[in-house]
């Protein structure tokens, strides 16, 4: 009999830990690694980070040396995008007009940066931020200091850029729909620090403002819906991603806000399994499904779905995390996003000096945590949040008491 083979469509980080999983564990079959761009995969946090900031190389983001793909017998082939596949047959149809046959198949297709859409958007001054390129030609244009950039959207993305564009010595303007950058994610309150740190920056906000068009005349402008025309010499796109689903879409594939899978990535199709941004994993410790787009979760469901595909126990069981680095201000972040709605928030340390934790409490029980230029506490964090049992608020609050005693 011959080995099964895996085909993986989509060579971000998700897709490239599948692979490596695999051959850690032994897998011995064929391995194809399909990726819609010409690199080899490589992770996307370094691009609002460190790269964009010009602390590091591009190639600091890769996930692997080139040279190891071929080493480990995984076949990569770039600029080839999975279009759908025929679950009886067991075959993906991909872009260049070839179809593929499959044992097991990974649909790792990650997202895709939500366009401006607004009229005048598409002009050349207008930067997305999701790929390497996108980057690269964002960090040329910021470098140059002296600039007016732009910024719509004030969630992680648009305030990690805003940081960035200052550190260059550009003035910087971030457009948001809330009234408060970040508010989605962490609350008003919590937003509000970071906001301010901002500020203390040199930053200036619009909040709960609409945009409503960028004129590209001789001299461009952002206008919002207020009448207000903001001068911009560079404008960045940051409101957002949406899961290329597409794919799982036109196969049949239960999809919603992203593939469906249960706890061991696998979708609704026998032998196909979704991981990283695209996929939208059954959670057990919530008991319901989450999708994340954070680098966390890439490797997390990679590791669960490679495991599935080996008959191994698999079972989504990392709770998500994430982290930004802003100026001087570093923040790290573990928890279930959905049930922070309406938590009580119980903060330990000094907020007004930007250190100290911050816990989400539902029911007395910790569902989030998230710590401000506090380090070496998120092993005590999740360890609290994957006990999921009754905290007493002072003591969590208390700095003498030992977060490892709760």
């Amino acid at each position: 009999m011959s080995e099964p083979t895996v085909v993986i469509a989509g060579a971000g980080l998700a897709g490239a830990t599948v692979a490596t999983e695999l051959r850690e564990r032994g897998f011995g079959g064929r391995i194809l690694l399909l990726g819609a761009e010409e690199h080899h995969p490589y992770i996307r946090p370094p691009l609002s980070k460190e790269f964009l900031k010009g602390e590091a190389g591009i190639e600091d983001a890769d996930v692997h040396p080139a040279e190891w793909y071929a080493d480990n017998a995984v076949e990569f082939i770039p600029n080839v995008e999975a279009g759908s596949f025929e679950a009886d047959a067991h075959e993906l149809f991909v872009s260049d007009g070839g179809r593929i046959t499959y044992d097991s198949l990974v649909l790792a297709t990650g997202a895709r940066a939500r366009p401006l859409g607004v009229p005048g958007s598409g002009h050349g001054a207008v930067f997305p931020l999701r790929t390497r390129e996108d980057s690269a030609w964002l960090r040329a244009a910021l470098e140059v200091g002296g600039r007016r950039v732009v910024i719509v959207g004030s969630g992680w993305i648009g305030m990690e850029v805003a940081a960035a564009a200052r550190g260059y010595g550009n003035d910087v303007t971030v457009i948001g729909h809330s009234a408060v950058p970040l508010s989605g994610a962490i609350g008003r309150e919590l937003g509000g620090v970071f906001e301010r740190l901002h500020r203390d920056n040199g930053v200036a906000f619009r909040n709960s403002a609409k945009v409503v068009g960028v004129d590209g005349g001789e001299e461009q402008h952002v206008v919002l819906a207020s009448g207000e025309r903001i001068p911009a010499d560079v404008v960045v796109a940051g409101v957002g991603a949406s899961p290329n689903s597409l794919v799982a879409e036109r196969s049949g594939a239960a999809v919603a806000e992203g593939v469906l899978t249960d706890k061991g990535m696998r979708t609704s199709i026998d032998d196909v399994y979704a991981v990283g941004d695209v996929a939208t994993p059954f959670l057990p410790a919530i008991g319901r499904h989450l999708r994340s787009e954070h680098w966390a979760n890439a490797i997390a469901s990679g590791k669960v779905a490679a495991h599935a595909i080996l008959g191994e126990r698999a079972s989504y069981d990392d709770i998500p995390y994430f982290y930004s680095d802003q100026y001087d201000l570093g923040m790290e972040y573990s928890g279930y996003g959905p049930l922070t709605a309406g938590a009580r928030v119980v903060y330990r340390g000094d907020v007004d000096a930007r250190e100290f934790i911050a816990f989400w409490l539902r029911n007395d029980r910790v569902v989030a945590g998230m710590n401000v230029n506090v380090w070496d506490v998120q092993d005590d964090i999740q360890r609290l949040i994957r006990l999921g049992e009754y905290v007493d608020a002072d003591r969590l609050a208390d700095r003498d008491v030992d977060l490892a005693a709760l």
